[in-house]
Order: C-alpha cells, then structure tokens, then sequence
C-alpha cells in the first residue's frame, strides 16, 4: 500500500489550495479514506473522511464550508480542496486508509497560510 500526497505550499489568508492522495497496492474503489492534519505541538486530527462511494462524513467543524473531500475511482485518486484558509489551518496534512487491519499514511504535505 502506498499513499503519496501533493499541492501542499504557501497561501494568503483567504486563499485556496487542493490537495491530492495518490493511492496504490489495494482496491481503492472499495475503502473509505480520510485526511488528516497535524499542526506544530499540536496532535494529528482528523479533518474528514470519504466514503468508498464519495460521501463526506465526520469533517471537523472548524472546516465545514470550506474544506471539501472527493475522489476519483477511475484513477485511484482522493483530494481536499480548501477554500478560504486561515492561519490555523497550516498543519502537515496527511491521508489515510485502513485496509486489511493495518493502518497506512502517506508522507504528508506542508500547508502554510500566512501573510
């Protein structure tokens, strides 16, 4: 199982971004997925969760409105697309599937929001 994030960077408030997960090794079209974040000195939080037919569940309140999960089955791909960031929305963001009992993260990708 491989899982490769991209599109992180640097924005001004109010701006936007999208990320995407790469996912490889295991059938994509039939596992929910999630993103998460960490921020410094700050524990890793769940940011939202997809599931295996393209449903958003459980997005954390402080980005409802704003943050959006979808995927793409046909290409194995999963991606947050953030609008109008805040400051305290620069973590490292990572995803995440659950597949036969293990969990597997990708890499992470640094979103910095700052002026």
């Amino acid at each position: 199982v491989q899982l490769v994030e991209s599109g992180g960077g640097w924005v001004h408030p109010g701006g936007s971004l999208r990320l995407s997960c790469a996912a490889s090794g295991f059938p994509f079209s039939t596992y929910a997925m999630t993103w998460h974040r960490q921020a410094p000195g700050k524990e890793r939080e769940l940011v939202g969760r997809i599931t295996s037919e393209g449903d958003m569940r459980d997005i954390l309140d402080s980005v409802k409105g704003r943050f959006t999960i979808s995927r793409d089955n046909a290409k194995n791909m999963m991606y947050l697309q953030m609008n109008s960031l805040k400051p305290e929305d620069t973590a490292v963001y990572y995803c995440k599937v659950a597949y036969r009992l293990k969990t597997y993260w990708g890499q992470g990708t640094q979103v910095t929001v700052s002026s």
